[in-house]
């Protein structure tokens, strides 16, 4: 694919997701622009040319990211709107890890979003945040830990002996984080 096909193809759904995130017109367009520089920069890295779009809303979400981070604004952790039927929904455990990450202190969620949602290195964590690299490492592991007692708290899941939860998912109506 060309970069004019998968602007043809795709940018409402760059553009739509860009604004559920900025809520600005003009800031959305100069990030849809961003983000087709660097699809026409990269495009020759795709090596699947069925996965161009994970691809192209995997750019534009970490373009946004970078948005928020330049600009210090908080960075907003909605759920995904999907439209499906009550009867084809099944609430699981990815329904509550948003809940939890919202809920984590901001100095824990930033730098555990940047590391693992974000794929940054911690010492350009520490860089972009100005603080010490021994600070963010346990910022993360704090933010980690943070997320599996939210899963705790959330759904009663149990640490086995091995250190993995355990536990069913409960109903959304039973879930404190969900509900």
């Amino acid at each position: 694919m060309t970069t004019t096909e998968i602007w043809k193809t795709y940018a409402n759904d760059v553009q739509r997701l860009i604004m559920s995130k900025v809520k600005d017109a003009q800031i959305t367009d100069d990030l849809v622009q961003e983000v087709f520089i660097k699809v026409h920069t990269k495009l020759d890295t795709i090596q699947e040319k069925q996965k161009v779009k994970s691809w192209l809303l995997s750019v534009s979400r970490n373009t946004v990211l970078d948005y928020f981070r330049k600009s210090n604004k908080e960075i907003p952790l909605e759920k995904e709107e999907t439209i499906i039927g009550e009867e084809e929904y099944k609430h699981s455990e990815k329904d509550c890890l948003p809940g939890i990450i919202k809920n984590l202190p901001k100095k824990y969620r930033n730098p555990l979003l940047l590391s693992d949602i974000k794929g940054m290195k911690q010492a350009e964590i520490a860089s972009q945040l100005n603080l010490p690299l021994a600070t963010v490492k346990s910022q993360i592991q704090r933010g980690r830990k943070l997320i599996v007692q939210g899963y705790m708290d959330c759904c009663d899941y149990k640490l086995n002996d091995k250190g993995f939860l355990t536990g069913e998912v409960k109903d959304k109506k039973q879930c404190k984080v969900c509900n």
